[in-house]
């Protein structure tokens, strides 16, 4: 038999779903053997399946060679429904094939005789209902063979990121003088254009300087500026975020692992980029296995928060979450049935941040030649080619390796790598090992790491060394790898107590003296507002470098607060105390003042005192800030400012400092018109209906709205909210269409001066292809789209015909309200 399925009514299915029973049992029972009956009822004779009774024979003939009556019963297994499903009732209980059971889910051991009869599984609950046709089952999960549920609370989605062609100007500029008229200016600038096809990026420095010259007898005024102007980096890069990929051509910088050290090339890069996708999950998740009898409530609890909440139905299943956490952590899974029993199953886990999920790989290729003088000469490039690689792969949940390879003339450098979690909360274990071959000389490095942290304690061993003339590209151009490095650090946290640790490290550079340094600290808050704060340095090599200081910090409303703090260095105590007020994010003022005095120790004709205050404005535009300061009597002041120009969609903006993604807004011309980000509002619309909003997240959905109920009535909008997803460094144009139309409401009165009748349609002769308006109350109907000079045709429900003109009067920012007007009858 085949079912069509469509569109029902909530009664239809249960209908069908008697019809059915009925017609099967009917015909089974006119078909089965004569060891079972059922009562005849005329087909013609409307009846209720369920209050029809069935009368079993043949209870003593032999079950396997003896048929029961058929049944097609609703089954309901562990609290899930499971369909129509056929059963033979017979002894009392219901029996079924083989095949059933499996289909239901069942594990039926081999060997089992055809048909089972449902008692026969241990511990099992059937509840037959005759008169509603169906059965429930409870039956343990031992004896089902059903589907794993997963869950997890992962947001996996892929956006559809766009950009618009534009332009973009970052400048921050920096200023001071001094009291002997000396003047230092410096800007940074970046250059930034961009659309569909990525994005080209330039940045410069800029320096000038001038300065009164002296010599024995006078003073000679030098008003010439000493200045220059250095490229930085000049790059394009263009991402596919569907292939997790990022091509750059240009300054590039090459990828580096915790053993390796970058270096700067110019030429072609080829990678991995996870910033493509920032909905994605890049480390392991840690897996919670359950089991439910009937459908349950699951909530996963990690050190007492929760982490997730949802429901399962019967059967073993899954929960793949990612836990905000960094270390060692205690978890509890809480079970409640149907039935409102709980059990709660508890488990340790160890989360790390370094690890990738198994199967998935970082990776990046860069070609080119070495950088040299970086940030003196603006153009200054190797003559040598140089090529690295990295890669790191997740193997499993517990394992990613690493690898980094790179060679130019004379030097070729490889190595590898691997983290590893350790069994339960054991931890996360490093190691590399690396080789390189220089001009025929050969050199090993090794480094290895072990850090383990959970709620209060936390302990890091870090080492790194080299053996042998450990070469890699980066020693062509700059310095050569240090010998040895030695990090120990452990630390202790609690509410009572605060946090305090120390700390032991040591390097051993190639070239100069090896430096030792061992240090502890302590921190404390004092309820909301209060914090207290000691450190102490101690230079194992020289002991007039140690320092010891201790400081508190008060914090007050409205981003206000005070700190004060003692210092001893180098035989020298050090009062300082600061007081500053934090600009509002959303703009405003923000100001910060400083006193400091030093005393020697040794003598007490060696004294500095120095002062510095300082004001600071957050604007829309950019940030701007000024200050003075003060040292022993000299005197020096400066001012900075920063932000950015942008140049798209039509206009011109001035805004902050741009480092991610932004939208511009265009209303089609509307000016005024509130704009929402996330549900706060933004900014309104320039004269010419465009808003520039930043800063947004590159590649993740922004919510852009605008407020309908402060517009003017007489607009049309298409849409009140739209989702802008901008590429990287780069702008996407956002339009809401708002177009304004020539609405008013109309009274109409025919030519006894009655209003015209509810129903009438009414047309625009000059519009005949649109709908028609009806008249409501009052003679009175509504128009949205009339001209400067319009002619209205009116049919009433009579048959009556009459036509009216008139010509449209804008009245305020409202919907006018025109007439009574006397429609003149049509013959």
């Amino acid at each position: 038999m085949e079912l069509t399925r469509f569109k029902t009514s909530r009664w239809t299915v249960p209908l069908a779903k008697v019809l059915l029973i009925h017609g099967v049992v009917v015909s089974a029972s006119h078909a089965a053997p004569q060891s079972a009956s059922v009562t005849s009822i005329p087909t013609s004779t409307p009846v209720s399946l369920a209050n029809t009774e069935f009368v079993q024979l043949g209870l003593n003939e032999d079950p396997s060679q003896t048929r029961g009556l058929d049944l097609y019963l609703d089954v309901t297994l562990n609290g899930a429904s499971a369909g129509l499903a056929h059963f033979d009732y017979r002894d009392e209980q219901l029996w079924a094939s083989i095949a059933v059971l499996q289909q239901l889910g069942f594990i039926v051991p081999l060997g089992t005789t055809d048909p089972v009869p449902l008692n026969s599984f241990a511990n099992i609950k059937v509840d037959y209902n005759a008169r509603m046709q169906s059965v429930t089952i409870v039956a343990p999960l031992n004896t089902l063979n059903l589907n794993t549920t997963v869950l997890n609370n992962r947001d996996n989605r892929r956006t559809q990121a766009n950009s618009s062609p534009g332009i973009l100007l970052n400048y921050n500029i920096y200023g001071s003088h001094t009291d002997n008229n000396a003047t230092n200016l410096s800007a940074f600038s970046e250059v930034r254009a961009f659309n569909a096809n990525g994005v080209l990026s330039s940045t410069a420095l800029t320096t000038g300087n001038r300065f009164y010259n002296s010599n024995a007898n006078s003073i000679t005024n030098n008003r010439d500026w000493d200045h220059r102007t250095v490229r930085l980096d000049t790059s394009w890069s263009q991402s596919f975020p569907d292939k997790l990929l990022t091509v750059r051509a240009g300054d590039i910088l090459t990828g580096a692992l915790s053993w390796t050290r970058a270096t700067r090339l110019g030429g072609l890069q080829i990678g991995s980029n996870f910033d493509l996708q920032p909905y994605m999950t890049t480390t392991p998740l840690p897996a919670f296995f359950g089991s439910a009898t009937l459908p349950s409530a699951v909530e996963l609890y990690v050190n007492g928060l929760k982490q997730y909440s949802g429901d399962v139905p019967a059967g073993p299943f899954e929960l793949n979450t990612a836990p905000s956490i960094s270390g060692a952590g205690d978890a509890q899974l809480v079970l409640t049935d149907a039935l409102g029993q709980s059990s709660t199953v508890n488990f340790s886990l160890y989360d790390t941040h370094r690890l990738l999920q198994p199967g998935l790989s970082d990776w990046s290729v860069e070609l080119g030649a070495v950088r040299e003088n970086y940030g003196i000469k603006s153009f200054d490039y190797g003559s040598d080619v140089a090529v690295s690689g990295t890669w790191r792969y997740g193997v499993n949940n517990r394992f990613t390796a690493e690898t980094h390879a790179e060679a130019t003339k004379d030097i070729a450098n490889a190595g590898v790598g691997g983290t590893w979690v350790l069994g339960g909360p054991g931890g996360v274990l490093f190691a590399s090992l690396a080789g390189s071959n220089s001009q025929d000389e050969s050199g090993s490095q090794y480094s290895a790491s072990y850090q383990w942290n959970n709620k209060r304690f936390n302990v890091g061993i870090n080492t790194l060394g080299t053996q042998g003339e450990y070469r890699d590209v980066a020693t062509q151009y700059g310095s050569t790898p240090i010998r040895q490095s030695y990090q120990l650090s452990t630390g202790y946290g609690s509410q009572t107590l605060g946090s305090f640790g120390v700390s032991y490290n040591q390097v051993d550079y190639a070239e100069e003296d090896s430096a030792r340094f061992a240090s502890a600290y302590w921190s404390k808050s004092l309820g909301r507002r209060v914090s207290i704060n000691a450190n102490y340095n101690h230079d194992l090599n020289n002991s007039d470098n140690n320092s010891a200081a201790i400081g508190a910090t008060f914090s007050f409303d409205r981003n206000l607060s005070v700190s004060s703090s003692l210092q001893h260095n180098n035989a020298q105590n050090v009062l300082v105390a600061d007081a500053s007020q934090s600009a509002p994010v959303a703009g405003g003022l923000g100001w910060r003042a400083q006193a400091r005095h030093s005393m020697n120790s040794h003598t007490d004709n060696h004294n500095d005192t120095s002062a510095l205050a300082e004001l600071n404005y957050l604007g829309r535009y950019g940030q701007v800030q000024a200050g003075m300061s003060n040292y022993n009597g000299d005197y020096a002041t400066y001012a900075s400012g920063n932000g950015s120009l942008v140049m798209m969609g039509g206009g011109i903006f001035a805004a902050r400092q741009i480092n991610d993604g932004f939208a511009v807004v265009t209303t089609n011309g509307i000016a005024d018109v509130p704009v929402l980000l996330q549900n706060n509002v933004i900014g309104t619309t320039n004269s010419r209906g465009l808003l520039l909003i930043s800063p947004l997240n590159a590649y993740q959905d922004n919510k852009i709205s605008i407020d309908p109920m402060n517009l003017p009535a007489d607009l049309r909008i298409d849409k009140v909210a739209a989702q802008a997803t901008p590429t990287d460094r780069a702008g996407t144009i956002v339009k809401f269409n708002l177009v304004p139309v020539r609405s008013a409401s109309v009274i109409l009165k025919d030519s006894n001066d009655e209003f015209i009748p509810i129903g009438s349609q009414v047309r625009l002769v000059t519009q005949q292809a649109l709908s028609a308006s009806i008249v409501g109350f009052d003679g009175e109907v509504y128009l949205d789209t009339l001209d400067e000079h319009n002619v209205l045709e009116v049919a009433t429900p009579f048959g009556d015909r009459c036509q009216v003109s008139f010509d449209y009067q804008k009245q305020g920012d409202g919907i006018p309200l025109i007439g009574p007007l006397i429609c003149q009858k049509v013959l």
